[in-house]
């Protein structure tokens, strides 16, 4: 199976898009979208420290939701461009990373030596490599990997509501620190009491 994909209707035999998919997404940016969602769940579980701290940044906010929205199935298929959003993300954790530093909040232990917080990119890796490691069939259970992918996809809408109303001019910091708490709960449960 060269890629993964089941947040649509239309995806092949209603099961899942596993060679191309039924919107034309090809495998490489699926894994692609696969790695940047990875990517921001790392800046959700830095971010989400520091917003109980009393600590948010407009940039992370903004990063959140416009990564969650790329991935929606047929919102990008430029894989440059999400390329250049994962590396975003990794550079925006260190960034927060420095800051928890600053702070002198030390990282929740579930987060030290967690792939998810000491991945750092290189121009040489093999992204569709570590899609596999990071992405949708990560969860062997399918029961787990349907729920947890269910929450993502809301999330990935919800994302897409707020870019929109950004663009008006409506934010709503509460939205932003759901879009957070909820990708940071997320990684470690999967029955989450932030819904």
């Amino acid at each position: 199976m060269s890629m993964f994909c089941f947040q649509c209707q239309e995806t092949a035999k209603n099961e899942g898009c596993t060679v191309k998919g039924v919107c034309g997404k090809t495998d490489e940016v699926s894994n692609l979208q696969d790695v940047l969602v990875f990517a921001a769940k790392g800046v959700a579980a830095y971010s989400s420290q520091l917003r109980n701290a009393g600590k948010r940044y407009d940039k992370v906010d903004e990063y959140l939701f416009r990564s969650l929205f790329i991935s929606i199935t047929n919102a990008n298929f430029d894989g440059a461009e999400i390329i250049e959003a994962i590396k975003e993300g990794v550079n925006l954790r260190k960034f927060l990373k420095s800051e928890l530093e600053k702070e002198g909040i030390a990282l929740e232990p579930k987060y030290e030596n967690d792939f998810l917080t000491t991945y750092e990119y290189n121009e040489n890796d093999d992204l569709v490599e570590l899609a596999k490691k990071v992405g949708v069939l990560r969860t062997e259970n399918i029961d787990v990997r349907s729920l947890r992918e269910l929450i993502i996809y809301g999330l990935k809408g919800l994302s897409a509501y707020v870019k929109h109303a950004n663009a008006l001019g409506y934010e709503d910091e509460e939205v932003d620190a759901f879009i957070q708490k909820t990708l940071c709960h997320f990684l470690y449960s999967v029955l989450l009491y932030v819904l």
